[in-house]
């Protein structure tokens, strides 16, 4: 097998870090990918071969070395719109919880977030793929949980730790100031060994050497190089851990189906940049360019650094391969394996940035609410689905704009388990599968310590600390040089409102909070006294409190956990960032909503098994979508303002003061769904698109003379059909129907059964 490295040190990729006690009992699930995720520090967006450095490389211009990382974008996606954060705290805080910074806790880089920046409450990616059966791991740069201080750091907040969010096998930093060297004495890891207080344990950050049967020495061995640090630079230590456990994953993956999730957070190519001139022939990959002695020392050792880390890609991209590490390929586990590069925010400025055009010319550096600071690299590889015959196809480049929030929701979707309620992110899966329909993001959203940013299809606004509004089209100008601010004044109105209703205008410190219902059966849905209290506290400090009426901030879950069936009623306007409607056990929630009243879930409104909302002429409202799953209902006769997705029931039940179910904006039908109308004729009304397919049911048919026709459903256009047989309907009373499709609406015409059975 080719070595995927080209220096001395990394020809000796069988040194690993020791995971002990690896592979619990999960559930087992082939089919479903495994997940490999590689996240770097501060690599600017035009620091990849695909966005920048092939041009400059074609120019005999200086180029960084990224073979393997190239080699990734050819076999997969480079995505050109890839958005991560401005800077470190909240891009971790982002992709781990799904919220942007308008409402996750971190939003900037708070000296405080290491002892609160991931709540208990927050559902990061490692406790869904826990959850769903992965078996989980995590090294690199967490940033939270722990102290600063370089010798003998302290746990400041189990709330926040990775172990506490489903990860685990870690090595890991929990500080990120702490992180601000590549020669700490002492990583924190996990699992602890027997006998240890906690999840986490202190262990020296040095290497050893592998012996070729899994066990260690008892007595510390001489270091892999002669010249090879003591204290060893962490990334690598990072990332042998991570190379072990793929290794381990893949065995596990053949043998038994058990998928794995790794996530690689290296510190490189953060600062300090000199730090790799400790390492034994740290720039012998570019022994060889012409260039390179003519860089200044800034450029030089980060060229070197990025390059290192593609090296340490390569070889785990390689045990994905070859698993056992025996030469013979055929224990591949690389086919159905989802692999993600990314950075966390853009590149700083500096000499690299203008030696190398590390940000691809974008305008902003790292902290920038410019393109420069939150455009990011971002590429992935599935063989399985990615291949030259996909929607997206193999080695090419896309510019959909994908969001790091984006990966939370993917990640579920692909392991088969519920995406937490409300994220900001929206899921991949149907565009890296091929299956379904990817649900629309109508936009993105970044906050920056020097401004906040809205990003709605090409156009982007960015509304400076001052109050200043520039308005660029990004698909013509990705550098930012042309103000439109004043030429689309209404365009910049819309978007300005827009922004400030995603609340990035909020203090440090301010995030959703999570409540549970506790009303009695009939109780009101709007007085505060019915839902739980929400407090963030830790070692005697309060950061968040709630104990008032529900609000725009307010991740609600309308639950009924008791033993008899539970209805919350709707007495005024109530708004949430995010409601679901659900109960457990075979009892039932319902939630009713009055003539007059709205019920508005911002980023989603939800109804799951056992739940029920129930429009009596009310209103129910998102920007994104009411989504009715499986078990669920939404029945009545009012509005649904927002796409409104099905797959469990909608029932048309018409009443005094509404005879039709209103949808303002499309409607989406799974197969197992139902549509089912009380009265042939009192359907529902879209003014975006009806896509059919599930079962559509009628209770009773006024008039049921042969041949009359009744609209059931009527839209701007139709797609799909019912899944009836026949395209029949027999109704309750015994009518039988014919469905008929015509391209606005979907009709009910009453058939005879002499003429019923003629047709067949």
């Amino acid at each position: 097998m080719d070595e995927p490295v080209s220096f001395l040190f990394m020809k000796l990729s069988g040194i690993f870090f020791v995971l002990v006690g690896f592979f619990g009992s999960v559930v087992q699930a082939k089919e479903r990918p495994n997940i490999l995720y590689f996240y770097v520090d501060d690599l600017g967006w035009g620091s990849i071969g695909p966005n920048a450095q092939a041009e400059r490389r074609a120019k005999g211009l200086a180029t960084v070395q990224t073979p393997n990382l190239d080699k990734l974008a050819a076999e997969g996606i480079n995505f050109r719109r890839g958005y991560g954060c401005m800077v470190c705290s909240p891009a971790r805080s982002s992709q781990q919880t799904g919220f942007h910074q308008g409402h996750t806790f971190a939003d900037r880089n708070d000296p405080d977030n290491a002892k609160k920046a991931i709540r208990e409450d927050d559902i990061t990616i490692g406790d869904a793929l826990l959850k769903a059966g992965y078996v989980t791991g995590y090294w690199g740069k967490w940033g939270y949980g722990g102290s600063k201080e370089q010798e003998s750091p302290t746990i400041d907040n189990i709330q926040t730790l990775p172990t506490s969010h489903g990860y685990q096998h870690v090595v890991a930093e929990l500080h990120h100031v702490r992180a601000h060297t590549f020669f700490q004495p002492t990583l924190w890891t996990a699992p602890a060994p027997e006998g240890s207080k906690g999840d986490l344990y202190l262990e020296a950050n040095t290497m050893k050497p592998w012996l070729g049967n899994g066990d260690y020495p008892d007595e510390p061995a001489k270091q892999n190089h002669p010249d090879y640090p003591e204290t060893a630079y962490c990334d690598d230590v990072y990332c042998f851990a991570a190379l072990d456990f793929v290794r381990e994953g893949g065995q596990r993956y053949q043998k038994d189906g058990i998928p794995f999730f790794g996530l690689l957070a290296v510190q490189i190519p953060h600062a300090p940049f000199d730090e790799i001139k400790f390492l034994p022939e740290w720039d012998a990959a570019y022994a060889d360019d012409a260039h390179f002695s003519k860089l200044k020392n800034q450029s030089r050792e980060w060229a070197a650094m990025v390059t290192r880390i593609d090296a340490h890609f390569g070889n785990i991209l390689a045990a994905l391969e070859d698993p056992n590490n025996d030469g013979d390929n055929s224990d591949s586990v690389a086919d159905n394996t989802l692999v993600i590069f990314m950075s966390d925010n853009g590149g700083p400025g500096g000499a690299n940035n203008s030696e190398f055009d590390a940000n691809g010319g974008l305008t902003g550096t790292k902290g920038s609410i410019n393109e420069g600071g939150i455009r990011v690299p971002t590429i992935m590889r599935w063989p399985a689905m990615i291949t030259e015959t996909s929607e997206l196809k193999r080695g090419t480049s896309t510019d959909m704009a994908i969001d790091v929030t984006d990966l939370l929701p993917t990640f579920c979707e692909l392991a088969g388990t519920e995406i937490p309620l409300g994220l900001d992110g929206v899921s991949l899966a149907p565009l890296l599968t091929g299956k379904g329909e990817r649900r629309p993001r109508e936009f993105l959203i970044h906050e920056a310590g020097k401004g906040h940013s809205i990003i709605r299809r090409d156009h982007k606004l960015i509304r400076r600390p001052n109050g200043d509004l520039e308005v660029y089209d990004l698909a013509e100008d990705p550098a930012e040089t042309t103000n439109l601010a004043e030429k689309f004044p209404i365009l910049t109105e819309t978007l300005d409102k827009m922004l400030t209703e995603e609340r990035v205008d909020e203090p440090k410190g301010f995030a959703n909070t999570y409540h549970h219902w506790e009303g009695k059966n009939g109780a009101k849905l709007s007085k505060a006294g019915n839902w739980s209290d929400y407090a963030y506290a830790n070692e005697g400090i309060t950061y968040i409190e709630d104990d008032g009426a529900p609000q725009l901030s307010w991740t609600a879950h309308l639950r009924n956990s008791g033993k008899g069936s539970n209805t919350a009623v709707a007495d005024k306007d109530t708004d949430f960032l995010a409601l679901e409607v659900g109960a457990a056990d075979g009892v039932s929630q319902a939630l009713k909503i009055g003539e007059g009243v709205t019920v508005t879930g911002r980023n989603e409104v939800r109804v799951t098994d056992g739940g029920t909302i129930d429009i009596e002429g009310g209103k129910v409202a998102s920007v994104r979508w009411v989504d009715v799953k499986k078990g669920g209902r939404l029945l009545g006769a009012g509005s649904v303002e927002g796409i409104l997705y099905n797959d469990g029931t909608v029932a048309v039940v018409p009443s005094a003061v509404a005879g039709m179910l209103m949808v303002a904006g499309d409607y989406r039908e799974e197969g197992g769904s139902r549509l089912h109308l009380e009265i042939a004729g009192k359907g529902i009304n879209v003014t975006g698109e009806a896509e059919l397919a599930g079962i559509l049911s009628v209770e009773t048919v006024p008039r049921a003379k042969v041949g009359e026709l009744y609209e059931v459903v009527s839209a701007d256009s139709v797609t799909g059909r019912f899944a009836n047989a026949g395209d029949r309907v027999q109704a309750g009373d015994g009518t039988e129907l014919r469905v008929g499709y015509e391209a606005g609406r979907v009709t009910l015409t009453v058939v005879s059964p002499l003429q019923l059975s003629l047709a067949e």
